[in-house]
């Protein structure tokens, strides 16, 4: 006997509207269940499952539409249904609570090693977790040696200052000149000191995210003055020749102070690290794909290519390729002026290039 229309439309209504509370219910119960284990969950949706099918065939029932035989026959297949899914459920929430727990054994392990036969979606985790303990392996490294390189130099003008002072103190010295030099040397070394004590203090803002900048337009042609003006002395010092090459009209919205010590940071590292009578240059300009770029040119004699990666990070200062230098600092400028171009959404980067290596800042243009 064929259905009716007008019945096959009622079922189908009532089916769904059955179908849809099914539905809004299973979501409820595995909202109340959402931290309980995974089993659980497929479980609730194989139940869910059934439980609609089962709400349709009572819907065909009370239409008359299954009678007699036929009735007890759709009802033994949907029940049959509902046990086939139930035992693939859980046979599933075993392999997936027997893999998690396979995870979580070897995220207490050290060192962490991605399991083998992990489902897709853990492995990714696992992935993120090797990742990132790997990231946390690499800080603790850069902190211990950053913490060897500011002991060894906190230690050496300390021990200096310890010996003038207790000279001075003693009266071992007393003619006036030595006196002076040993109060200019003090001064000098307590500079230096201060200088350190900065730049640690602000490497831990950018590392803690603390860093506030108060950004406006700027050119890079005026940062770029104002940085030579900064360094002239020291460069003139170490017998350095510095030059400028300068775009027309590069502007950009930065933190000019911030932005200044970054630059300020990478010129100094290059008059340090270059022979005297040789050039330092500085170029502001647009690069190929449309963004501000500044660069300094040196002629340290370049970076081994091993070094490269490592340019940036805390205390390096890669002595392989660059003879070390009374006033060499404590290796923190370069990841200073890392962190202060990440924080205006820029990148900054090394390559070696003719007698000595380029530094590059690229930031984003303005535009208009």
């Amino acid at each position: 006997m064929r259905p009716a229309a007008g019945d096959l439309a009622m079922v189908v209504a009532v089916t769904a509207g059955l179908g849809l509370l099914v539905a809004l219910a299973g979501i409820w119960v595995m909202w109340r269940l959402r931290t309980r284990s995974i089993g659980v969950m497929l479980a609730v949706v194989v139940v869910v499952a059934v439980a609609a099918t089962l709400a349709g065939v009572v819907a065909i029932i009370m239409k008359m539409l299954l009678e007699g035989a036929i009735r007890d026959f759709v009802l033994s297949v949907v029940a049959v249904g509902g046990l086939v899914g139930l035992g693939v459920a859980f046979v599933l929430a075993r392999r997936v609570v027997g893999e998690s727990r396979r995870l979580v054994a070897a995220v207490r392990e050290v060192p962490f090693v991605t399991p083998q036969g992990l489902p897709a979606e853990l492995r990714t985790i696992a992935s993120t977790l090797e990742e990132a303990y790997a990231r946390e392996r690499a800080l603790e490294g850069a902190r211990r040696e950053l913490v060897a390189w500011v002991s060894h130099d906190l230690r050496t003008p300390l021990a200096g200052m310890r010996a003038m002072a207790e000279a001075l103190e003693d009266g071992v010295v007393s003619d006036p000149e030595t006196v002076a030099r040993y109060h200019g040397q003090i001064k000098l070394e307590v500079e230096r000191l201060s200088a350190m004590v900065d730049d640690l203090f602000e490497l831990s803002r950018i590392h803690a995210g603390a860093l506030r900048l108060s950004r406006a337009r700027i050119g890079l042609a005026d940062l770029v003055a104002d940085t030579l003006a900064g360094v002239e002395p020291l460069a003139r010092a170490k017998g350095v020749v510095l030059t400028a090459e300068e775009a027309a009209t590069v502007p950009v919205e930065a933190d000019a102070g911030a932005l200044g010590r970054a630059l300020g940071n990478l010129v100094v590292n290059a008059i340090r690290h270059t022979p005297s009578d040789q050039t330092v240059v500085l170029r502001a300009g647009v690069d190929e794909e449309g963004m501000a770029c500044l660069s300094v040119s040196d002629c340290c004699g370049g970076i081994p290519e091993e070094d490269l990666p490592r340019v940036f990070d805390v205390a390096f200062r890669g002595e392989a390729a660059r003879t070390p230098v009374a006033d060499g600092g404590a290796g923190l400028g370069l990841a200073i002026a890392q962190g202060i171009v990440e924080a205006h959404d820029g990148m900054i980067g090394v390559v070696n290039d003719g007698p000595g290596c380029r530094f590059e800042i690229r930031l984003p243009l303005v535009r208009g």
